[in-house]
């Protein structure tokens, strides 16, 4: 039997790729109840591959305890663009077939650091526009709520 592409999502974090692996369904049944790669295969292991510009690296091979899991790849150039696929083997399949590629850009501290400060930066932007438009209404130069003397109509 051939073992179908497991689902894979990424997602970033500092320096690294969060990924997310949900283990291919079957149809086979037992008492009706549907059994999953774990229930059929006693052993299962993944495999990930990750693409950079300069080729394919593939991790070391990784055994598979549960039907949704995640693992971490680190020490990633930070900014750079990487594509992971996964392929889960079992001993007594020899037929795999491998995720489809999911590309994802690995998170900087220089990145994280500048939404902080954009989000710092606004917020003092409306705080002081605020302020400007309090101490403008507290002059008198907009929404004049005071009528005018009886000499100036």
């Amino acid at each position: 039997a051939s073992l179908g592409p497991p689902e894979v999502n990424v997602s970033s974090c500092l320096n690294c790729i969060n990924v997310t692996i949900k283990l291919p369904t079957t149809h086979i049944r037992n008492n009706e109840k549907l059994l999953s790669l774990l229930d059929i295969y006693e052993e299962l292991d993944y495999d990930i591959t990750l693409k950079t510009l300069d080729g394919e690296h593939k991790r070391p091979r990784e055994k598979i305890t549960e039907e949704i899991f995640n693992t971490v790849v680190e020490e990633l150039y930070p900014n750079r663009n990487y594509c992971v696929s996964v392929m889960v083997t079992a001993f007594r399949s020899k037929h795999s077939t491998p995720s489809a590629w999911k590309c994802i850009t690995a998170d900087s501290l220089v990145q994280q650091d500048y939404h902080i400060v954009a989000i710092a930066g606004a917020i003092c932007f409306s705080l002081m526009l605020a302020g400007a438009l309090k101490c403008m209404h507290a002059g008198g130069c907009i929404l004049q709520n005071k009528s005018l003397p009886p000499v100036l109509v």
